[in-house]
């Protein structure tokens, strides 16, 4: 067996009703917290303001930045952090989806080192133990932020899009609480759930993978393949909500061990260059050339996978269940609304090119069983284009 080593120091908190233990969990880490959300005028308020209300019942003083938005940029994080420094924060709250957890994690790191939270990515130096503590309370199921040791920022001006990842971001606590998401929009909850997949499937595929993340990858991915189209079905399933909360977190504690492969790195320089793109659109319009051209390098784990999706093929030949794979998760994005084209996002050839051109920045492609070259990634972007 393959030797590796596997490290979560999150503490999941996970079930029907759990949020109103906030309070309780943050004040472990401090008296003064620094909530992080989005706009305070989105259908979210009311939660905000109950969140709010436990953790003012715990005795904690509570500050609100609520400036969080999609594809979060530096100088959102920047604005964050100012805050936290003026209120002496001693633990930070992301409370929403992976925008929320991820600016949130973020200001941990700029609130207390020099400069801004971009001098510490992933290439750069490592954030340190001043960290502050930072709980994570999802109300998605796709980004597994809550479990993962990353924060995902953009620097505009410059059109990148990079991360902090370090297990000195992890969160301390992550709150899972699938009543949170009964509210998700259809097209979130299809975006977001199909991240979930991205999460397992690439960390399945992943050279950097072990046993460990393998038995987690197929196990959410099956959750995922079962109960997402239920959601979409019916927003108001607290069964299926709860088995996509699980399967989110499930995806985050895979991507944290063995990463993610090329479709997160494209689906990076697709948002930071066209951050009208949601990262899960990104991904999506990516998957159908992705697939194609990396089935034959593990033939045996497309095989696993497709039968997931078709347990028809289980008397099948591993070859031919593999690239019917392929075809399975087409199938499955027209399913769940998400069979798109660049075309229909709104991206141009010369964009296309771009984003090529800096594909190979991020190193995640390097995970992939099949290593891309700039002009096999290129090739890819432009057969994306239009889809019929």
């Amino acid at each position: 067996m393959k030797a590796f080593t596997y490290y979560q120091p999150t503490e999941i908190v996970f079930g029907c009703g759990r949020v109103a233990e906030i309070g309780q969990y943050a004040a472990r880490y401090g008296r003064r917290c620094l909530l992080v959300t989005g706009p305070g005028s989105s259908a979210l308020s009311p939660l905000y303001a109950r969140v709010k209300k436990y953790l003012l019942e715990a005795g904690l003083e509570v500050s609100h930045f609520d400036g969080v938005i999609p594809n979060p940029t530096t100088d959102v994080v920047t604005a964050g952090a100012n805050l936290a420094k003026a209120t002496k924060a001693e633990v930070i709250i992301g409370l929403g989806g992976g925008s929320s957890m991820d600016t949130a994690k973020a200001i941990a790191v700029e609130a207390v080192h020099e400069g801004t939270a971009w001098d510490y990515l992933h290439y750069k130096t490592p954030p340190t133990e001043k960290t502050l503590p930072m709980i994570a309370v999802s109300t998605t199921s796709g980004t597994g932020s809550q479990t993962t040791p990353c924060a995902v920022i953009t620097k505009s001006e410059n059109k990148d899009k990079s991360a902090i990842w370090h297990a000195n971001i992890f969160a301390r606590v992550a709150i899972v609480d699938p009543e949170l998401m009964l509210t998700v929009p259809k097209e979130m909850t299809a975006m977001t759930g199909f991240d979930a997949f991205a999460h397992c499937f690439e960390a399945y595929l992943s050279q950097g993978t072990n046993p460990y993340v393998e038995s987690l990858a197929l196990e959410g991915m099956h959750l995922i393949i079962k109960n997402l189209p239920s959601v979409l079905q019916d927003g108001n399933d607290l069964a299926a909500r709860e088995a996509m909360a699980w399967a989110d977190t499930l995806g985050g504690l895979c991507i944290s061990s063995a990463g993610v492969t090329l479709p997160h790195g494209l689906g990076m320089q697709i948002s930071g260059h066209c951050p009208h793109v949601a990262h899960g659109q990104s991904l999506a319009v990516t998957y159908p050339e992705f697939t194609r051209f990396t089935w034959k390098s593990a033939v045996g784990k497309f095989a696993a996978v497709g039968r997931l999706f078709n347990p028809a093929l289980t008397s099948s030949p591993d070859e031919q269940a593999a690239e019917q794979c392929c075809e399975e998760i087409d199938l499955f994005l027209k399913k769940i609304g998400l069979w798109l084209s660049f075309e229909s996002l709104g991206v141009s050839l010369q964009e296309i090119r771009e984003i090529a051109d800096v594909g190979q920045v991020l190193s995640d492609y390097k995970n992939n069983p099949k290593v891309a070259s700039l002009e096999e990634m290129h090739g890819m972007l432009v057969k994306s284009y239009t889809r019929a």
